[in-house]
């Protein structure tokens, strides 16, 4: 087995081979930075590099020739988002007012992988403070997809999702407050979940008590996502939002799952944006094969687009929560992050309290929901990627684009309820790019999400891109 075919292997499969000594982490180590030499200046993933990864990978090779715990994550590597900080490596947020920032700590999520016995290759590209569907910034530039290097990679975790499907990583980790693991996911044909919120504690935050933006895994596949998730979540006194994980295995639910009896609602367009013909027909499809594991299907209509502005409101709050020690800055920040910032601060208490009560309209008929279905499922992307040199694609089936976030509605909208919400991928277009589909499951179910993905990812196999050199 060659370098290259070692770092697109599944995580899973990865982490038994060098448990069983049939590789060592410096094997795997050195395999995704041949991956990141050969592919990442026409991809740009990952940004900033670290420099002790082949040092630590030698180091758990020492351990476990002393016969040490490797840790569930043994030698693998994982990208971390440019917004997340690292003990002594460049943490820029995409911002050239932090390009350049060094931490003295360790992020939470980063202390739990180092202990896991992950290696931490290196930082991955994302917008300016994770603010945008489209991987740019004045610092680094733009992440091109894998499969078309002229594409979008998508945001705001497109470094790592683009990392993965290049096999410049094993894992990564990243963000998602409207979409930042589900729309790259769907964009470079990998897995993405948003977990509810508090799984994976987020510390440091300048807003402790966010429901909002979570912390979260991305992989090549959904038991690779089980596999980080067991090392990453549970409750922590950093943080006031938490759940207690004792006696739920992630990797032992996806592996144990049976989709036969599972009922299943399908629908097309749940924000009322429109969709590319070609993706409905693609996710519908994905969908639709699961009647042959066993599952129960059924289309339905799902008007949840009055959650659009609700959604948008309460952004505009969490951007002031987050970003007040920023007011003063924001001047010098870029167009996206500037305006979200000044959004916020016009939002009026009327328009907030009206937007929370919507919220609770959701989460209730999600809740009616569930009394008839286990799972929604419903496309990712309305659009498949666009070109890299735009900021968003301005029309939706023949529909005009208001503003740079409404394209990812089908994303923000689930966002707001709070539910656990995968990505998966559901096939590909005929110009060869991935589209996926999303997997809503039940208040804390993360087990039964990853489930099915994997059972439509063993029905719907895309692969990895072919790379050139």
């Amino acid at each position: 087995m060659n370098q290259s075919e070692l770092s697109q292997k599944p995580a899973h499969e990865i982490r038994k081979m060098i448990r069983e000594k049939e590789i060592s982490p410096v094997d795997v180590v050195s395999s995704a930075l041949a991956q990141i030499e050969a592919h990442n200046k026409s991809i740009n993933a990952v940004v900033t590099l670290s420099d002790t990864a082949l040092d630590e990978a030698k180091a758990l090779e020492q351990r476990m020739m002393k016969g040490e715990d490797p840790g569930v994550l043994c030698g693998l590597p994982v990208g971390i988002k440019d917004v997340t900080p690292v003990k002594n490596m460049r943490t820029t947020y995409g911002s050239p007012v932090y390009q350049d920032n060094v931490p003295d700590e360790d992020a939470l999520v980063v202390q739990r992988l180092r202990a896991a016995g992950a290696v931490i290759i290196g930082k991955t590209n994302t917008p300016e403070f994770a603010t945008g569907g489209n991987t740019f910034n004045e610092v680094f530039g733009r992440t091109r997809n894998p499969w078309d290097t002229s594409k979008s990679a998508g945001g705001s975790t497109g470094g790592g999702a683009a990392a993965l499907a290049s096999g410049m990583i094993a894992l990564a980790e990243g963000t998602d407050l409207g979409g930042s693991l589900r729309i790259p996911a769907s964009f470079c044909g990998v897995v993405g979940l948003r977990p509810s919120p508090g799984l994976v504690p987020t510390y440091p935050s300048d807003y402790a008590w966010d429901t909002m933006s979570v912390t979260g895994p991305m992989a090549r596949t959904p038991e690779d996502i089980a596999l980080m998730l067991q090392a990453v979540s549970g409750i922590s006194p950093l943080s006031p939002i938490g759940q207690d994980v004792a006696g739920r295995n992630f990797p032992e639910s996806v592996n144990n799952f049976d989709p036969r009896g599972k009922r299943i609602a399908y629908c097309g367009d749940i924000a009322g944006i429109g969709i590319d013909p070609e993706i409905e027909a693609i996710c519908r499809k994905a969908a639709w094969d699961l009647k042959d594991a066993g599952a129960l299907v059924e289309d339905i209509e799902l008007d949840l687009s009055f959650a659009w502005s609700p959604f948008l409101a309460i952004r505009g709050y969490w951007m002031v929560a987050s970003h007040h020690h920023h007011v003063d800055k924001k001047e010098q920040f870029g167009s996206n992050l500037k305006g979200n910032i000044e959004a916020g601060l016009r939002l009026a208490m009327e328009k907030m309290g009206a937007a929370e009560q919507l919220r609770s309209k959701l989460w209730m008929r999600f809740y009616e929901f569930f009394q008839k279905y286990d799972y929604l499922l419903t496309p990712c992307m309305a659009v498949p990627p666009f070109p890299v040199d735009h900021n968003y694609p301005e029309t939706i089936a023949g529909n005009e684009m208001k503003t740079y976030i409404d394209w990812v509605a089908p994303t923000f909208i689930l966002s707001l309820s709070s539910l656990p919400v995968g990505c998966v991928p559901a096939g590909k277009n005929t110009a060869g790019l991935p589209a996926g589909i999303q997997i809503v499951g039940k208040p804390r179910g993360e087990e039964a999400v990853l489930g099915l993905a994997s059972q439509v990812q063993s029905m719907q196999p895309i692969g990895l891109p072919e790379l050139s050199r």
